[in-house]
């Protein structure tokens, strides 16, 4: 099977070590000198509808994509482990009027 880099623009990527879906296809790495495709690249979801910027790009080198299909792209990546916001030890507003804060 050829594909084209705009076919690419289309594909789902699915991530087989958790079964994530990561999103489409958004932009490639191209290795100008031999002519190789490096990586697919995955912008950053938006924060807050835009406002506040977006995450970072999630970049797949070459060595960790599994298979190109028709609709989409299977991946063996993993995902940089997000941290959960910090748990507040102040008060809250509903805390302090039914006790609990």
């Amino acid at each position: 099977m050829t594909c084209r880099v705009t076919d690419m623009h289309n594909k789902e990527v699915i991530n087989v070590c958790d079964g994530s879906r990561l999103g489409c296809v958004d932009d490639v790495e191209i290795d100008t000198c031999t002519a190789q495709l490096l990586a697919i690249v995955i912008f950053g979801r938006p924060k807050c509808l835009g406002l506040m910027g977006r995450e970072e790009d999630i970049v797949i080198g070459w060595r960790n994509i599994d298979v190109i299909g028709e609709d989409t792209i299977l991946v063996n990546f993993q995902c940089p482990c997000k941290q959960p916001p910090p748990h507040r030890r102040g008060r809250s507003i509903l805390g302090g009027i039914f006790g609990n804060g």
